[in-house]
């Protein structure tokens, strides 16, 4: 129970997944906090392995996650034995790889075979080809699978910044539209939610961005006077320590953002710029809130860097140790907000 299994998936074997994965797997310290088992091809994985000259390096083959070897990096086959690395490259047949990696790894979690998944990079474009994946990316995908559609949230850890976006991959013109008061105070509960569940915080202090120009000004705009002001409110009245709207320039350009635990950004690049300035080769992305652990790293697939031996594994290694800390976290919080008294059928009366 010390040591959960931690799955792993291959990703794009074009890209620099596997590359990562047996880089982040090299650190003695993996091995001493989880059970790494990697589903995907073996002979990728050689392939790799050769390519990174890893000699003293080694893949304990299984058939199931249930027989991992606790003291090893596990493998289990996911792919076909005729599946070829094409470098750099988007394909059918990788696309297909990541996919059965993935699936296998899901249908583990939900067997409670693995205690976390983490997910090395894909190429999206090769992802779409397949009829079973019509998601925008990981989380959409584990939301279907786990039936929680709209409940998950995508949080992007870094050492210093967690922050989330309250809309996803949408352009920036359809943003105003979905910045309502019951959207900021759903995703505000969640991520309160998340923080104390997955992070051990128990009063955490929640940062609200705006959405225009001085958002805090005296003169606010149409969103940060009926919307979003209303909406961090309620929380305030609720007790949930939230603030905002805050300009997110000064926010970030201060340094302010330091004293919150977490960031609720209005839109995507308006998260993710501050987040990957800080954070590109180190920060986790992870899916919030689902019943399943999930973490990645915040890159890609870099296929300008494939196969030649430059890309940093710190992200996915970051990804390890979150997906381990999330773990026992979980157990914790669990555990110590679990009802004692259970309920029991009530006894039948005795007859005087």
């Amino acid at each position: 129970m010390d040591k959960p299994i931690i799955g792993i998936t291959q990703g794009d074997i074009n890209g620099i997944g596997f590359e990562i994965i047996l880089k982040a797997l090299t650190d003695p310290m993996i091995l001493d906090i989880c059970t790494p088992v990697i589903y995907g091809s073996p002979k990728v994985a050689a392939y790799y392995r050769k390519q990174l000259e890893m000699q003293n390096f080694n893949l304990n083959l299984i058939t199931e996650a249930s027989s991992a070897a606790h003291h090893k990096v596990n493998i289990i086959n996911t792919s076909t034995d005729d599946l070829k690395v094409d470098t750099s490259r988007n394909s059918l047949e990788a696309g297909k790889a990541a996919l059965s990696a993935l699936e296998a790894a899901v249908k583990d979690a939900k067997e409670g075979k693995i205690a976390a998944i983490v997910t090395a990079p894909i190429n999206r474009q090769a992802y779409g080809e397949q009829e079973e994946f019509k998601f925008i990316g990981h989380t959409e995908y584990l939301e279907q699978q786990f039936e929680a559609q709209g409940k998950s949230l995508q949080l992007m850890v870094g050492e210093v910044m967690r922050i989330a976006s309250l809309t996803g991959h949408v352009p920036v013109s359809q943003v105003p539209s979905l910045i309502t008061i019951d959207a900021i105070v759903e995703k505000v509960h969640i991520l309160q939610h998340v923080l104390r569940r997955d992070f051990g915080i128990n009063k955490p202090r929640i940062a609200v961005l705006g959405l225009n120009p001085h958002a805090d000004s005296e003169e606010p705009q149409r969103e940060e006077l009926e919307i979003i002001r209303p909406a961090v409110k309620r929380l305030n009245d609720e007790k949930i320590l939230c603030f905002g709207p805050l300009m997110a320039d000064m926010l970030f350009g201060t340094g302010q953002f330091t004293r919150y635990d977490a960031i609720l950004a209005m839109y995507h690049d308006q998260c993710m710029i501050p987040f990957k300035t800080l954070s590109m080769d180190a920060g986790v992305r992870m899916s919030a809130n689902l019943p399943i652990i999930r973490t990645a790293p915040t890159h890609g697939t870099r296929y300008d860097i494939a196969g030649k031996n430059e890309a940093s594994e710190e992200s996915l290694r970051n990804a390890l140790y979150l997906a381990v800390d999330t773990v026992h976290n979980r157990r914790t919080y669990d555990e110590s907000t679990a009802n004692p008294l259970k309920v029991s059928p009530a006894s039948p009366r005795r007859e005087r």
